[in-house]
């Protein structure tokens, strides 16, 4: 008998039983499907040369992820591929809002929107280079997330606290008219926030939508070479190599 079985071979399990593996334990893992990977696949259905996602394809919490980057997944042929720009938000007269990893081009988008929406721009990164590793590690921590909780309260504090607080909490509509003077930062701040499946009336879909516009501009949005199921054939090169089996 193995030290653990782990039911499914997602993405999460995958990384649960590489950690486990890498911990000294058996491990094995069940999947129902005749793949491994759960909505991190592709195929070849459209044709025979074109790779399709078949559900996500974008991963800026996997290359954010501290527990991921210990993985060392590029020593298993995972490469990640960047577009020219993280996204964009084209209007139909012409003007158009850009998330850059470069916070200089992110700002004069916005700045063509309306003047000083650049600088705002600007604050809410300086938000994230003092929050944002901290968050990370509270994010990706075994809850409760005790220390890194304690580190992140500690920083807010010195960040604004309660407000701060208060504008992560709001609905993203208002927080991109609080912040904001064009439409520009506003869309970027709304679309972002839609990957978490919030409404921009939710309250916290705010906070949402600056994470993922952060996690954009520090990190882009990044998709693995050859599609989105090379991310899991790396995790599974990965426990197979250390004596894991995957049925």
């Amino acid at each position: 008998m193995p030290d653990a079985v782990v039911i499914g071979a997602g993405p999460n399990g995958l990384v649960a039983a590489n950690l486990l593996a890498d911990a000294g334990w058996s491990v094995e893992v069940l999947e129902e499907q005749p793949e491994p990977g759960g909505a991190v696949r592709h195929d070849r259905g459209v044709h025979p040369d074109y790779v399709n996602d078949l559900f996500s394809s974008f991963y800026p919490l996997a290359v954010a992820s501290p527990v991921l980057a210990a993985l060392r997944l590029q020593d298993h042929g995972l490469r990640w591929s960047h577009a020219p720009h993280v996204l964009a938000h084209p209007l139909t007269d012409g003007r158009c809002a850009v998330l850059d990893r470069g916070v200089d081009i992110t700002a004069a988008s916005l700045d063509a929107f309306a003047a000083g929406d650049g600088a705002a721009w600007r604050r809410l990164h300086e938000l994230w280079e003092r929050l944002g590793g901290d968050l990370m590690d509270a994010l990706f921590a075994p809850f409760p997330p005790v220390r890194a909780g304690v580190r992140l309260l500690a920083r807010l504090r010195g960040a604004g606290g309660l407000r701060v607080a208060r504008t992560m909490l709001l609905p993203v509509r208002r927080m991109g008219e609080e912040e904001f003077h064009g439409e520009g930062g506003r869309l970027l701040l709304a679309g972002n926030a839609l990957h978490a499946d919030l409404a921009p009336e939710s309250a916290g879909s705010g906070g949402f939508g600056w994470l993922m516009s952060m996690l954009g501009q520090s990190h882009g949005f990044p998709v693995p070479v050859g599609g989105s199921g090379a991310l899991t054939a790396a995790l599974t090169r990965r426990l197979r190599g250390r004596g894991g089996v995957l049925r």
